[in-house]
């Protein structure tokens, strides 16, 4: 289980990543072109390219999680846009993003922004808390 709280670190990789890489790509990309310490208690998130999946890379003290949301449909909104690498974020902030989309992946004038439930990845807790839960 990984606790979020308004205290975590959490960075969001500004520039899509290629979601072919694994844990050990991820770790290598923070540390050679970020310039970050994933194992510093930072979570890191990246979206891909079609912005239709979202993954996640932070350290627990005995491993690396890499967690990964995929849309059925449609895309996630609200990512940040810019020349910066990463865009500093909160456990609110992110769960926002993480429930935020726009319709189908079609690109046409009919879709319309929806919110889709996250269920399982972000739980509430009490205060300004996320618990991301690994579930079967």
């Amino acid at each position: 289980m990984i606790l979020l709280t308004h205290e975590t670190r959490i960075l969001l990789c500004i520039t899509p990543a290629d979601f072919r890489s694994g844990i050990d790509g991820f770790v290598a990309l923070c540390q050679n072109t970020l310039a970050l310490q994933p194992r510093d208690g930072s979570v890191i998130v990246f979206i891909n390219r079609a912005r239709t999946m979202i993954r996640a890379l932070c350290y627990d003290g005995n491993g690396y999680w890499l967690m990964t949301k995929r849309l059925s449909k449609g895309r996630f909104t609200g990512w940040p846009s810019g020349q910066r690498a990463l865009s500093h974020t909160s456990a609110r902030e992110l769960r926002i993003i993480l429930s935020s989309t726009i319709g189908s992946s079609s690109g046409t004038a009919a879709d319309t922004p929806r919110q889709s439930s996250v269920s399982g990845a972000l739980a509430c807790a009490p205060a300004s808390t996320t618990i991301i839960r690994n579930t079967p």
